[in-house]
């Protein structure tokens, strides 16, 4: 930022002619200065204290006092132990205000020909079953980390890696074949994605009692999984589509389109969007011939079973098999194959970040060093954004097996949820029913994506539907009702005046906000490099706990001075104007009037 960058020139000027010594300029580091102590910037003093051989008080007081007759930005210091606080002058930031006030997009990097291309993996779902909580976490993480980077003026590619075959999708194909009689989502009345994960659940149900039969009879749990009738005849129906079987295939086919029909409603329905698609059963191919060109240098090895494994052992990362023993493929055979295709069709890539959970954090460490030990450079470019599970209060939402959360269900829910809460308060006497029912599914999306972008990604959560619909919390609806408030009094003013400030006594309120203004670039820098949306989700609050504390402590609309007047409307503009921006980044509408 210009004000920091300024700062350190003089405080480097500032340590060479007081003690004769020129710091590094990593040694000069500012951060905001905390609440209980007047300033807007504090300096740390230790790293100076070799050079001036004074005490922490003593070196700040004198370095503040260099600072304070040689720099017109600072109106002020103070000197608490080995930190010294900065006050900044009213002008500067009535200056700073009058310098983006007119600009929407200050803080965007606008894209050029050089920017770096990134591409961003999310959502990754399987086609046996409908979307559910976890997904929810992985698709709102993906897209708003898309949306930042794009913001700090990357070239993103947003994707989608379907995981469209393999035998988790054959039980669903094998259960609807034996107990399905003919039943489609249109007979049944259901999403094509609810229908096909009802038979995923009907396959376990047998699975089970086959498995408890075989036990009953002797056999070892091991072995009685094996075993299992359906276990047999789900693995030759892998083997039978793995070799293009007519009948197998045009079951596949027919059961994947109606998932795809389910997913594409979830999808929109979330308000997200992907540049390109890909699915496991065009790329497990590919890596099969990596597989093939891993064997001829070495890197793999075949065993006695046909089966062919890498020794990871040295990287205390253990044995993984790339090929079972009968041919097919795994997981991460064709995650080798998309990331090799994935760089031969956009060798621009400077990143590959894949967004997936935590529990699979052995998996990447295992792709990507396979792939480095393959010869491919690139592989120091993938990055694994690993986040943590995030789950419900118990008996709050309907499950499937008791365990899982359907996302279709739980949007549905949190709409029903922001009805009632939004009709309690009485924020929608002046709509139409059309512009009601809009409303309810913009407060119920915000609450949702909110509250569950605003925990840090590394970290669990527990996602409270009630709680995330609070219009008085951290909560999106109460962000939104914000940004209502300051368009509500945009129109009572009917027009606002877009000159440049000059004679304005800044009260502490209006400082407040336009050093938080100052701080979004921040707040959206460290966001993209931290691949974290939660830094600004939590800025975001902040302006607006900090525009809902002016608004109610400072005459905006009944000041009689035009000139205060307007500057507090342009004061009100701009704030609303970044709250859009920020909200949109974590794919979040924000509504006119509430």
């Amino acid at each position: 930022m210009q004000l920091e960058k300024l700062l350190s020139n003089k405080v480097i000027q500032a340590i060479q002619l007081l003690y004769n010594v020129t710091p590094e300029a990593k040694a000069i580091t500012f951060q905001k200065t905390n609440k209980e102590f007047e300033g807007d910037l504090t300096l740390v003093i230790f790293p100076f204290l070799k050079a001036s051989k004074k005490s922490p008080e003593e070196t700040g007081k004198q370095i503040g006092e260099h600072l304070r007759s040689n720099t017109p930005e600072i109106e002020n210091f103070n000197v608490v132990k080995g930190f010294l606080n900065i006050t900044i002058s009213p002008a500067f930031w009535i200056n700073y205000f009058n310098d983006v006030a007119g600009n929407p997009n200050f803080a965007f990097v606008p894209v050029s020909n050089t920017s770096p291309t990134v591409m961003v993996e999310y959502s990754s779902p399987n086609t046996n079953k409908p979307l559910h909580l976890g997904h929810l976490r992985n698709i709102l993480l993906g897209y708003s980390v898309a949306e930042i980077l794009k913001a700090n003026g990357n070239k993103v590619i947003q994707t989608n890696l379907v995981n469209d075959r393999g035998i988790h999708i054959c039980k669903s194909m094998l259960a609807w074949k034996k107990w399905g009689s003919g039943e489609r989502p249109e007979t049944a009345s259901m999403k094509g994605d609810h229908l096909v994960g009802k038979y995923y659940v009907t396959f376990d149900k047998h699975l089970k009692l086959q498995i408890a039969e075989l036990k009953l009879a002797g056999l070892s749990d091991e072995d009685a999984q094996k075993k299992a009738p359906l276990m047999l005849e789900v693995q030759e129906m892998l083997r039978r589509w793995e070799e293009g079987d007519k009948e197998v295939v045009a079951l596949w086919k027919t059961m994947n389109n109606w998932v795809y029909k389910g997913f594409d409603e979830t999808y929109k329905m979330l308000g997200v969007n992907f540049d390109k698609m890909y699915f496991e059963s065009n790329t497990y191919l590919h890596g099969k011939k990596l597989v093939e060109e891993g064997l001829n240098k070495n890197v793999f090895t075949k065993k006695e079973d046909g089966s062919v494994r890498i020794d990871l052992s040295g990287d205390d990362l253990g044995e993984k098999v790339l090929l079972r023993a009968d041919g097919t493929s795994v997981y991460i055979t064709q995650d080798l194959g998309t990331a090799v295709e994935r760089f031969k069709e956009f060798p621009e890539l400077s990143k590959l970040i894949y967004t997936v959970g935590n529990e699979q954090d052995y998996h990447f460490k295992v792709l990507f060093l396979i792939l480095k030990k393959l010869g491919y450079k690139w592989a120091e470019e993938c990055y694994h954004l690993s986040y943590g599970m995030v789950e419900l209060p118990e008996g709050k939402m309907k499950s499937r097996e008791g365990t899982v959360v359907d996302a279709d269900d739980l949007i549905n829910e949190m709409i029903d949820t922001a009805r009632e809460t939004t009709l309690k308060l009485g924020k929608t006497d002046e709509l139409s029913a059309a512009e009601a029912e809009r409303l309810y599914y913009l407060i119920a999306l915000s609450a949702l994506k909110y509250f569950i972008l605003k925990v840090d990604p590394k970290k669990k959560m527990l996602f409270d539907p009630k709680e995330s619909i609070d219009f008085n919390g951290n909560t999106g609806p109460f962000i939104q009702y914000t940004y209502a408030r300051i368009q509500s009094v945009l129109r009572k003013a009917e027009k606002t005046d877009d000159r440049r400030w000059t004679a304005i006594t800044l009260k502490d309120k209006e400082k407040n906000i336009i050093k938080l203004i100052y701080e979004f670039p921040v707040a959206l820098g460290h966001a993209a490099k931290e691949y974290n949306p939660a830094v600004v989700a939590n800025y975001v609050y902040e302006l607006s706990k900090e525009y809902n504390q002016f608004y109610h402590d400072i005459t905006i609309l009944k000041e009689v001075d035009a000139n205060l007047r307007n500057f507090r409307l342009a004061l009100s503009k701009k704030t609303g104007e970044v709250i859009r921006s920020a909200m949109k980044l974590l794919g979040i509408d924000v509504p006119e009037r509430m």
